[in-house]
């Protein structure tokens, strides 16, 4: 890619290796709620969405309302599992050193919370590679993935053109928003559909390790 200035890093899947534990904690606590989930299930329905979503979705599922309080359970109870268990993902430390060594700049534009992806990067140590200015969250826009809004935020903030972005996700709606901005997108797949990132417009790899060369960068 030519002329790039800033890669823009999804951060859950893709900088810290949460999908998997926080779905296992969404579909444990659907199912106190009196909608049995799987994880699979969990995945498939709700993962990318905003927490608001996921309560309007799971409600229509349902049929009633869920407890006034369970979104503020299931974050507490994610939070926990989190400081317990979370890991950054394979590699990605050491890919970001290559990518700003390179002298091309790095954010996080985040379907979450500021304080959620603060939280999940400080756990990893991530948070020494990405200061809290480079911190970008979907609730700070007008609209969530798959629009591009969030992607425009942060290359806007951080003063590049979109067409000198390159976006890393794991998820199609987040590779639809990247698209959708102008911007490369990079689909990672290790543990993500590979066809439904490819479809989405994303060029796939599997290994953190490969991301500097498909960026083009020595």
């Amino acid at each position: 890619m030519r002329d790039l200035q800033l890669v823009v890093f999804d951060c859950d899947g893709v900088l810290v290796d949460s999908e998997v534990t926080s779905n296992e904690v969404l579909a444990r606590s659907l199912t106190a709620q009196g909608l049995p989930t799987t994880l699979t299930q969990a995945r498939r329905d709700y993962q990318g969405l905003l927490l608001a979503d996921i309560d309007s979705r799971a409600q229509a599922k349902l049929g009633r309302p869920l407890a006034t309080d369970w979104l503020q359970r299931y974050d507490r109870d994610r939070a926990a599992v989190f400081r317990r268990e979370l890991r950054a993902v394979p590699g990605v430390a050491e890919t970001v050193r290559r990518i700003k060594a390179a002298g091309v700049a790095v954010c996080v534009a985040s379907q979450g919370k500021l304080e959620k992806t603060r939280l999940s990067l400080k756990l990893t140590q991530l948070d020494l590679l990405f200061p809290d200015e480079v911190l970008f969250s979907a609730h700070s826009v007008a609209r969530d993935k798959p629009h591009p809004d969030p992607f425009l935020h942060a290359a806007t903030s951080m003063a590049v053109e979109p067409s000198r972005c390159a976006v890393v996700e794991d998820t199609p709606s987040g590779v639809t928003a990247a698209v959708a901005a102008g911007m490369r997108a990079l689909g990672y797949a290790a543990d993500s559909d590979e066809a439904a990132l490819r479809q989405a417009g994303a060029e796939v790899f599997e290994s953190m390790e490969e991301m500097p060369a498909a960026l083009g960068l020595r």
